[in-house]
């Protein structure tokens, strides 16, 4: 009894020691006070292993934690530039929305920015919609995680499940915030298009609440039980198309075509984006592995025409493993990609 009235009072401290909402702070150590009284109950360990776990999610969320803002447009210009070829447009449409941001802070109304349609790139598999996202949130300085929507099922993935269910935690937006520590991250909602017919609604009416302003700012995760403030978090979205997509979450949208590429294009970015990255995880030496430019077409449409560029990451991954593992046998020191043996490099 003692131990267990010891392992009370250490809960209790670590409580009064964290930066939690004091209404919060209060609720858990009535709960505490009250356990004290049922250490000789059969039912004290179970419900002080719950309230363990509970106190462990809300002493490590952030509710006070966040990251400084980097609001200089030529640094966002710079990061876009460096992570993307071309979409011009798009890339004035963040520098836009950046700026303001910047006008609103300047002006003290940080708390009207997030009113503005959130950003929803919409595009074909490999566009570059999700590497964009995690673009904007390196230009503003700010913490990054995507939450996955496809397959998803259940609103209770978002929002979580009640203490009273066995096994229950929080939903995927307070793990995001835990996962990250900070209430200001970028939060990708990623392909929010593909989750099940059967829980379509029921997460669309989340959706609804994540985006609107009006009800952001006092989400209520189930297993949590109490409200995070979630109107400094930026919120993107992305889809492959908007047809199933609710109209009330269309409403606070702003959807953004990402455009298929040409091959032209590609060819830009296997030369200066993807090849060199490439080469640099795979540790080959630099000036190891040189491409003919009249292979580059073949590289570009191995099997036929792609909108996006996963197949031609994938066709780049697999030459570069193959020259890797030339060097590592000692076939050669270094290898230059013709058309006359383009084949055997070529992934089948």
């Amino acid at each position: 009894m003692d131990t267990a009235q010891s392992d009370i009072t250490k809960l209790g401290e670590i409580v009064k020691g964290t930066p939690i909402p004091p209404k919060l702070q209060e609720e858990v150590l009535t709960r505490l006070d009250q356990l004290g009284e049922l250490t000789q109950s059969p039912t004290f360990l179970p419900e002080f292993d719950r309230i363990r776990k509970y106190i462990d999610w809300i002493t490590t969320l952030p509710w006070n934690g966040r990251t400084q803002d980097n609001l200089d447009l030529v640094n966002a210009r710079t990061v876009l530039d460096k992570n993307h070829f071309g979409l011009s447009e798009i890339k004035e449409r963040i520098l836009e929305y950046i700026s303001v941001m910047k006008l609103k802070k300047e002006k003290g109304e940080e708390k009207e920015i997030f009113r503005a349609p959130i950003l929803c790139f919409v595009g074909l598999v490999g566009t570059g919609k999700t590497t964009i996202a995690s673009s904007i949130a390196e230009s503003l300085g700010r913490k990054f995680f995507r939450i996955p929507f496809g397959g998803m099922g259940d609103s209770f993935d978002l929002r979580g499940q009640s203490r009273m269910h066995a096994e229950s935690e929080p939903g995927k937006i307070i793990k995001a915030l835990r996962t990250v520590g900070s209430r200001n991250p970028v939060i990708l909602l990623d392909e929010i298009d593909r989750v099940t017919d059967q829980g379509r609604a029921s997460i669309m009416g989340v959706l609804i609440e994540l985006l609107d302003p009006e009800q952001n700012h006092n989400f209520t995760d189930h297993y949590i039980d109490y409200p995070f403030d979630l109107s400094e978090v930026l919120f993107i979205a992305t889809a492959n198309n908007t047809t199933a997509i609710s109209t009330a979450v269309l409403d606070r949208l702003e959807p953004i075509s990402m455009p298929s590429y040409s091959d032209m294009e590609k060819i830009t970015i296997g030369e200066r984006y993807v090849l060199p990255r490439a080469i640099k995880v795979a540790g080959i030496p630099e000036g190891a592995l040189q491409i003919d430019e009249n292979v580059w077409p073949n590289i570009v449409r191995p099997l036929g025409y792609d909108a996006g560029i996963r197949t031609l990451e994938r066709t780049i991954d697999g030459i570069v493993r193959k020259v890797a593992r030339m060097i590592v046998e000692k076939k050669g020191t270094s290898f230059k990609i013709t058309p006359t043996n383009i084949k055997e490099f070529l992934p089948q």
